[in-house]
C-alpha cells in the first residue's frame, strides 16, 4: 500500500506544539486593517490551540505530523 499524503494546504496552516498539540493561527488579521481597532489587530497576533473537537478532522489531513 502506497505511503499517505499529507493534505498539503493543512500542512501550511497547522502545526504541532512540543507536546504534541495542534495550533493554529487566529484568522481577520490579512486585509481591510484600517477598519479594526487597535485592540482587535493586537488580540489576532500569535496562534492558539485548536478546539478538542476539530482535533480528530486536523489529524486525519496530517498522518505524518
Amino acid at each position: 500500500m502506497p505511503k499517505m499524503k499529507s493534505h498539503r494546504g493543512a500542512s501550511k496552516r497547522f502545526s504541532r506544539t512540543g507536546s504534541g498539540k495542534l495550533r493554529r493561527n487566529k484568522a481577520n488579521r490579512n486585509h481591510i486593517l484600517t477598519n479594526k481597532s487597535t485592540k482587535q489587530k493586537r488580540q489576532f497576533r500569535g496562534s492558539e490551540e485548536i478546539a478538542a473537537n476539530d482535533v480528530p478532522r486536523v489529524e486525519r489531513l496530517l498522518p505524518y505530523s
